[in-house]
């Protein structure tokens, strides 16, 4: 018996875990061993085969006062795995992104049992943004193996002296068979010939707050010029479908659908396909939507304190928010961040992108050369031998 632990928070996190159990249970299988996955998770990664010990999936939060509430979850949370670990003792530790809850459970996990192979796979994105001088990172105190998604991942992490290896990013699994826009848009049920805008606002219960209001916003300017303009929602959550349909409707933005939680994952190449423009927040979904060749502006935003603190205390530092143009290492896809992000500004640069032009072709060509930075199909395979090979050798 195998018994590995996933920790990973977030919806994002969630998905890649899921995705991830899979693999692993392939290639227990083919080595002819038996697994047990515990994770700190969500419900898709109990779906994927995993016993949940606490589903994390809501607790992602930016920010210091958007944290506070965390707290005391997060505590209990601990405990739990404690109380767990004693009954069933681990043979590695695997964990998902998720930088706070993560360095805390795998700096403690190191102390108590030296000896416990821990994985990072997905880790923090260090390489792009940096506190202080960059010049250090907690990670590498207590983590065995980093398996990096992006090659710029592993080169901060093998300079630091880690073991590192480069297995490619995951999204390159899902997309491999994608469906056209025609195809996409009858399943949908939408009109193949008006114009479709995709919103993607959150994952996380403060990004409901900060950046759904503009969006929204911005939508309903966008219909003034194409009046026939559809608009799609997906839910991250099934506590966000009321609070996004509310948003819409206060804006007033017609014709438009809010996905719910339990289709959106399903449904994600598909309404990708079905789409000619895209406002949203940074993150993975904006590779999903460059290897889907979705033209996006990008926005975030966090509360006033919060920025202020990150920029003059901990003096954080990051050239490009996007994963489009931290990779490109260019700002390809517009980039809006706190006062910058209104719905004007953000209808100033979706227009251009809305029609054939020569800035949506200039996006569509660069996406091209996005592709050829994350590796090959294969990525989770690739990582669940990684990890089987530290764990038993």
């Amino acid at each position: 018996m195998v018994r590995l632990l996933i920790s990973t928070g977030e919806v994002s996190g969630d998905l890649q875990g899921s995705l991830l159990i899979r693999a692993l249970r392939l290639e227990a299988e083919r080595r002819g061993l038996e697994l047990e996955v515990l994770a700190l998770g969500g419900p898709r990664m109990e779906a994927a085969g995993a016993v949940l010990i606490a589903d994390t999936a809501p607790m992602g939060a930016i920010g210091l006062w958007e944290a506070l509430p965390l707290i005391l979850p997060t505590l209990r949370q601990q405990a739990r795995v404690d109380a767990l670990l004693e009954d069933k003792p681990l043979d590695g530790l695997v964990l998902i992104d998720y930088v706070g809850a993560n360095v805390r459970l795998g700096t403690r996990l190191r102390r108590q049992q030296p000896e416990l192979p821990i994985t990072y796979y997905i880790a923090p994105q260090e390489w792009a943004w940096r506190f202080g001088d960059g010049s250090s990172t907690r990670l590498i105190e207590f983590t065995d193996k980093v398996l990096a998604v992006f090659p710029a991942e592993a080169e901060f992490y093998g300079a630091r002296g880690a073991d590192v290896s480069w297995v490619g990013h995951p999204l390159l699994d899902n997309f491999q068979n994608m469906p056209d826009r025609a195809s996409a848009r009858r399943q949908m049920g939408l009109d193949p010939d008006a114009p479709v805008l995709l919103l993607l606002p959150a994952s996380r219960t403060q990004e409901l707050r900060y950046l759904m209001p503009p969006l929204a916003q911005a939508a309903a300017l966008l219909q003034q010029s194409h009046p026939d303009l559809q608009v799609l929602l997906p839910a991250g959550l099934a506590q966000f479908e009321a609070p996004l349909a509310a948003a819409l409707q206060e804006a007033g933005v017609r014709n438009a659908r809010v996905i719910p939680a339990a289709e959106a994952d399903g449904l994600k190449t598909t309404f990708c396909a079905a789409a000619d423009l895209a406002l949203g927040k940074s993150g993975t979904v904006n590779l999903e939507l460059a290897l889907q060749g979705v033209p996006q502006v990008v926005g975030y935003r966090v509360s006033r304190l919060t920025a202020w603190v990150a920029r003059h205390v901990l003096r954080f530092q990051v050239d490009h928010i996007s994963p489009v143009n931290l990779l490109l290492k260019q700002r390809l896809v517009p980039e809006l961040l706190q006062d910058e992000l209104t719905a004007e500004a953000l209808v100033e640069r979706a227009l251009p992108l809305l029609t054939a032009t020569p800035e949506r072709q200039a996006m569509l060509v660069g996406y091209a050369r996005l592709r050829t930075t994350l590796g090959a199909p294969g990525v989770t395979e690739r990582a669940a031998k990684a990890i089987f090979d530290q764990v038993i050798g």
